[in-house]
């Protein structure tokens, strides 16, 4: 059988890489198009390597960005993103990939999709899954998106230039509500869990009502299967309450913790203060070994709110909310207000990096 060759472009973006395809190269949404994301990136794969495809075999790196022409008049593209199952053949549209987000503004500008303005260009950025706007703040030198830079992520080797991302008005992208149920907290499988969707929908927990500090490692967070099944039992009923079942991607579910001191997976010890919560995520059945964007941004708005679990756990931080994760600490600037005398997130905003690997043609049977 011959294979077909689809143009895309392999990118990094933030602590994720994602195959970018133009939304005219590939078929309309539907069975059709999922078929060239799975074997593009090597799904379903029963061993779980994706070893026939670009993926990596761990959800932050078996994911597809499509970026087409803007459909409404304040953005200047459209990106949809696609989360493909490693071991199944699903290919899941349900919510937003923050890290994904950071690479179509230098995929845009680089494509000629938008005008690169020299030293910084906006990209306003619709997002179809969640039906919100992102503006990308892209720094630009030659005409090009900037690689080259002095900002450290964690998680990512190196340092690369900073990209901007701004989430506007975040609550509700996949329920409609901030507070899906209405309430900061309440008791799901006997446990305080605050169900919170702001970019993405996330419950959340505390880690010492697991039994755990919130400083464990991805590796023994996976290892302990036990904690595995009771973590989809508290999501699976959090989906069925914030009305989005059916779904593996969300709701994403975090446990959290006070400030404490914790290692990274690069052996660096970081003190109590270095960060105002900790917490692990579970993304697609495995612990992130960073965190997911979008969870962490709803993570910093929950810490904005009194009454949920992370802001129990987080409620010193005035400023940026200063996340410790396996990888380091990532501060994120969330604010929020009040609005119908509800909370209301006005935006949040994070910081990332991105860099084009590869371009050319992806070639699928």
């Amino acid at each position: 059988m011959s294979q077909r060759k689809i143009r895309a472009v392999y990118m990094r973006g933030g602590t994720s890489r994602c195959l970018v395809f133009h939304e005219p190269d590939l078929p309309a949404p539907g069975p059709a198009r999922d078929r060239i994301l799975l074997a593009a990136l090597g799904s379903p794969d029963p061993y779980g390597r994706q070893l026939d495809g670009l993926g990596g075999g761990i959800s932050s790196l078996s994911k597809a960005c499509i970026i087409g022409p803007a459909s409404r008049p304040d953005a200047d593209v459209d990106y949809t993103f696609a989360q493909v199952e490693v071991t199944k053949p699903v290919v899941d549209y349900n919510g937003n990939c923050g890290n994904c987000s950071s690479s179509v503004g230098p995929f845009a500008i680089d494509e000629g999709l938008v005008k690169a303005v020299e030293g910084e260009t906006l990209v306003r950025i619709h997002n179809t899954n969640t039906k919100k706007l992102i503006v990308a703040h892209v720094p630009v030198k030659d005409g090009e998106a900037a690689v080259e830079g002095d900002f450290a992520l964690a998680g990512v080797a190196g340092r690369g230039a900073r990209i901007a991302l701004d989430f506007l008005d975040p609550g509700g992208a996949g329920t409609g509500r901030l507070l899906p149920t209405g309430a900061a907290r309440e008791v799901i499988d006997g446990l305080d869990a605050s169900l919170v969707d702001a970019t993405n929908p996330i419950v959340f927990v505390r880690a010492r009502d697991l039994g755990l500090t919130g400083t464990e490692t991805p590796q023994a967070v996976d290892a302990d299967r036990a904690l595995a099944a009771r973590l989809e039992t508290i999501r699976l009923e959090a989906a069925r309450r914030m009305g989005i079942p059916g779904s593996a991607s969300v709701p994403k579910v975090a446990f959290v913790a006070p400030p404490t001191p914790f290692t990274t997976l690069d052996g660096v010890t970081h003190p109590a203060d270095a960060a105002d919560v900790v917490a692990r995520v579970i993304s697609m059945g495995n612990c992130h070994r960073a965190f997911a964007l979008t969870a962490a941004m709803c993570l910093a708005v929950a810490a904005r709110i009194e009454g949920t679990v992370v802001h129990e756990c987080a409620g010193r931080a005035r400023g940026d909310v200063s996340l410790g994760h396996p990888s380091g600490v990532l501060p994120i600037a969330a604010r929020v207000g009040r609005r119908d005398g509800a909370p209301w997130a006005e935006s949040v905003t994070v910081y990332r990096t991105a860099r084009r690997l590869m371009e050319g043609f992806v070639r699928v049977p």
